[in-house]
């Protein structure tokens, strides 16, 4: 049994691995996640456009951990190489999968036709779309949901299972049964590890025995804020800001990060410790994602039911809240006065509407550019939050920093260092722990923690496209 990391190796995004089994059927193929690459856009360009292996031949299925970019943003290209083998996620992820993937594949055409336009001589070689909305729609045809804690077929001599993670709705760690050469192996896969009280979701469920873990290492040597404290300095920066007659710019993930904020924000407007000053999610991708979290009201925690389901009413909308949708009422948020909240994707200002607010609004001194989540290295959104950059390039001209900047890191859907030591530790059986989503600076100190505690644990940290034998 073999381990090969494709992406998300000794960096966060691109999350994408191969487990390789020899069963008694011959060698069978499996693929943990398809994401896609952010950073530097020509890397990003590259590494994106091109697979290691050939999606048609090679591959016999792919368990999907969640619906987030990094983790499933190259699926429909690997459907459009040829792969058609079985896509296997919870129903949530395969709810948000299609609405997440289609708005990628707008995002893909638009970026493109304006780099085409504007950029060519510059950026990016103009080779068409990495893929369409057209291919997002297609590639549905292979997702197949299952619940949590149930058993299913991946391929042959391989069977899985999904646990809650804790991170977004519907994410889920992995853990597989292995039967290679007459003998079962337990081989787990943390996904994205989530944290404990965050609103909305559920807790992360224990990890039973297993005999290596594939692990993420985002914040493996970060310790958050406590998740109490984000709602309190939300409501700091909006009071402040609206005082100054300026704009709160918040890039948020669509998914997850923007339903959190609107929750947040609802509960501070029902305890009247805000303005009343309008809120608008400029995200038809948000809207449609919101839509989703409705239908599933099974991953929710006991605590958002009780506060809004149980008296049937909408977490997620009220009397402050506008959901655009059309490109006009977007271009409409340019011209308008503060105060007010904007709130749109992408979450590390890499795509979407926020690059054309933050281009407009930046170098306001009254204005607050707000960061709730993480932001990857060599993203404009890494470079706006860090405090010794005081220019930033949006598009094709640079921008100076003028108005306030300000990161709460409570809000992070990813596990603190307190609690992936935790959750590691738990897990009885351990022999091997593979780091990935993470950078070193993150990783090193979290594995050296790890062989602290277990002199026998072997730690591994791979570069990509390497080969760990299992």
């Amino acid at each position: 049994m073999r381990l090969i990391p494709h992406g998300a190796a000794r960096e966060v995004t691109g999350t994408c691995h191969e487990l390789q089994v020899d069963t008694d059927k011959g060698q069978r193929n499996v693929l943990l996640d398809c994401g896609l690459f952010q950073g530097h856009r020509e890397e990003a360009a590259l590494k994106n456009s091109t697979f290691s292996f050939d999606p048609a031949s090679h591959l016999h299925a792919m368990i999907l951990s969640h619906a987030h970019m990094d983790h499933v943003g190259r699926i429909p290209l690997l459907f459009k190489k040829g792969y058609r083998g079985k896509i296997h996620c919870t129903y949530a992820t395969k709810d948000l999968a299609n609405v997440m993937l289609q708005d990628a594949g707008y995002i893909q055409e638009k970026d493109e036709e304006y780099f085409c336009k504007h950029l060519s001589g510059s950026m990016v070689k103009c080779d068409g779309p990495l893929y369409t909305q057209q291919d997002a729609t297609d590639c549905m045809e292979v997702f197949l949901g299952h619940n949590y804690g149930e058993w299913f077929d991946v391929t042959d001599g391989v069977k899985a299972m999904f646990l809650e993670a804790g991170h977004i709705v519907g994410a889920a760690m992995i853990v597989m049964e292995i039967m290679e050469k007459g003998t079962m192996r337990r081989f787990g896969f943390s996904g994205d590890l989530g944290r404990a009280m965050l609103p909305i979701i559920r807790d992360p469920a224990a990890m039973p025995p297993v005999e290596a873990l594939l692990c993420e290492s985002t914040y493996g040597n970060r310790k958050h804020e406590d998740v109490e404290s984000a709602r309190q300095h939300l409501r700091d920066v909006v009071v402040t800001t609206a005082k100054r007659g300026g704009k709160v710019i918040i890039p948020a993930f669509s998914l997850e990060r923007t339903q959190e904020i609107v929750y947040d924000l609802h509960v501070l407007w029902d305890g009247k410790e805000i303005p009343a000053l309008p809120i608008y999610i400029d995200s038809p991708l948000a809207s449609r994602v919101t839509e989703v979290f409705m239908k599933h009201p099974e991953v929710y925690d006991q605590k958002l039911y009780d506060q809004f389901l149980s008296r049937a009413h909408n977490p997620f909308q009220f009397s402050l809240v506008k959901y655009t949708e059309s490109v006009e009422e977007s271009k409409a948020l340019n011209g308008m006065p503060g105060p007010a909240i904007i709130m749109a994707g992408s979450g590390m200002c890499e795509a979407g509407r926020i690059r054309h607010h933050l281009k407009n609004e930046i170098e306001d001194e009254r204005n607050t550019i707000l960061a709730v989540g993480y932001m990857a290295e060599h993203t404009l959104g890494r470079k706006i939050i860090d405090p010794g950059v005081a220019e930033v390039r949006i598009f094709d001209r640079m921008y100076k920093k003028r108005a306030e900047v300000v990161y709460i890191n409570a809000y992070s859907a990813h596990a603190d260092m307190a609690d992936l030591d935790g959750y590691v530790c738990a897990i009885k059986g351990l022999k091997k722990l593979i780091l990935v989503h993470g950078e070193m600076i993150q990783m090193e100190p979290f594995a050296e923690r790890m062989k602290n505690i277990n002199k026998s644990l072997e730690v591994l940290m791979p570069e990509r496209e390497s080969v760990i034998e299992l």
